[in-house]
């Protein structure tokens, strides 16, 4: 009966349940695949995400510090529990390698030292970017080997965020002293960025400079009055009301539109890659990133299913195809390459980036006619403008007045369960998700005839 009443109080972490821990609370405990992960209120109201494990090498307790909420989400502690079980499961033991990597960098500091280099913001952000974001190798002390160890964002991830550093901060204040820039200086130079019409840039670029300079303050790189001037600047720019992130696309494209653009893209001036791209987002509701990416090796034509690895939100799944997919995929030329849209020039996979950028040299005709393009390429006038994102919009509200259940449709989209449904149902629907994308292939089909 004991045992019975244990089981009934063990449910699974929640965001409201961490909002509501004060000081001298329990320690509270996630379950299930995250068991393992706990989070502790300091004395001070701190609220930090804690993993406790037994050592893979003595068998000892060990317990490491994940981050600190809220600026660590409860999704992001499970994303970085799941990669610390991973190297557990590996032989490496997640305590041992950090204090490795801490001897790392304290070496790296040592040698800044002796040379008296003047730490710069382009400094500060190398350090982020090489020793938090991006993959790795260190050399254990102990035994001397090589070991490869993931950084904390996928490829796609650490790529976005070196581009993201390097193009705006880098570029602008890279060269400056990273002690002598104050609040006044960030706020400054983020609203030079939202004057250009990039207020969800400027959102991106302020929210990793402020994770820059803690990981370098954390590791001592400043003296103990500094103060985050990223952080600094964030306040500011919340006083001022000053908008860092867009407002929220709400475009879908009609039937009528849809069927003008079904015909009007074969011979518009989009790219042979770009209209596949174009046709299979529309199929899958798949995000356009994602297709650019695929690999031939996970497209399983014969089972009409596509292995999508790298998703945003971290979990892989499989992408039903319809037989219209499937044909059109079979038609393809394999190019001799590892992807289904490579880059001619560089052989990697296309850039979505390329994407957008045509989809705008075709509707800004003044800027079309130095490209060359005929007058039936460009952009119809009886259409209004669209992005390769407001396909996916369109599958998944077309899903809807068709009939298909929403808890199908998220699943099609690859789209996260939310709290306690996340946790006990899961299901994926790889059946039912793939007869309502037949049938919603279908309906595109009558729009074509």
């Amino acid at each position: 009966m004991s045992e019975e009443i244990n089981n009934k109080k063990k449910v699974a972490l929640s965001a409201r349940a961490i909002d509501k821990m004060k000081t001298g609370d329990a320690v509270k405990s996630d379950i299930g695949e995250y068991s393992g992960l706990r989070v502790v209120c300091g004395k001070t109201g701190l609220k930090s995400f804690i993993y406790r494990y037994r050592s893979p090498i003595d068998n000892s307790l060990k317990k490491i510090t994940l981050g600190n909420y809220p600026n660590m989400s409860l999704a992001e502690a499970r994303i970085e529990l799941q990669r610390l079980k991973l190297l557990r499961s590996q032989g490496v033991c997640p305590v041992t390698e950090k204090k490795a990597e801490k001897l790392v960098i304290k070496n790296k500091k040592e040698t800044l030292s002796e040379t008296n280099k003047i730490v710069t913001v382009k400094d500060v952000v190398d350090l982020y970017l090489t020793e938090v974001i991006e993959d790795k190798v260190i050399i254990d002390p102990r035994s001397g080997v090589k070991k490869n160890i993931q950084g904390a964002r996928n490829l796609k991830g650490q790529l976005e965020a070196r581009r993201t550093l390097y193009t705006d901060v880098v570029a602008v204040l890279g060269h400056r002293q990273a002690e002598s820039v104050v609040r006044k200086d960030i706020v400054e130079f983020i609203k030079k960025i939202v004057d250009r019409g990039a207020q969800v840039q400027a959102g991106r670029v302020l929210s990793e400079l402020i994770i820059a300079y803690d990981y370098a303050i954390g590791l001592d790189y400043f003296s103990e009055s500094f103060a985050n001037p990223a952080l600094l600047a964030k306040s500011s720019l919340k006083q001022t009301r000053i908008k860092l992130t867009s407002n929220k696309r709400t475009r879908v494209l009609s039937d009528s539109e849809l069927k003008k653009m079904l015909a009007w893209l074969p011979e518009s001036g989009f790219s042979k890659h770009h209209k596949s791209i174009l046709k299979v987002a529309l199929w899958t509701g798949a995000r356009t990133g994602e297709i650019c990416s695929a690999e031939w090796k996970d497209i399983n034509l014969e089972n009409a299913t596509w292995h999508l690895k790298g998703t945003k939100n971290g979990s892989e799944r499989f992408v039903q195809l319809s037989q219209q997919c499937v044909e059109y995929l079979k038609a393809l030329p394999r190019l001799n390459s590892l992807y289904l849209f490579p880059s001619f020039r560089t052989g990697k996979p296309i850039a979505q980036k390329t994407l957008t950028e045509t989809k705008w040299v075709l509707k800004e005709k003044g800027r079309a006619t130095n490209h060359n393009l005929q007058l039936h390429q460009l952009w119809p006038e009886e259409i209004e403008d669209w992005n390769p994102h407001d396909l996916r919009r369109t599958l998944r509200t077309n899903l809807s007045r068709l009939g298909c259940p929403t808890d199908i449709a998220e699943a099609i989209l690859g789209h996260s369960k939310k709290g306690i449904e996340g946790t006990y149902n899961l299901h994926t629907y790889e059946n039912e998700c793939a007869t309502w994308l037949q049938k919603w292939a279908d309906y595109l089909e009558s729009l074509e005839v």
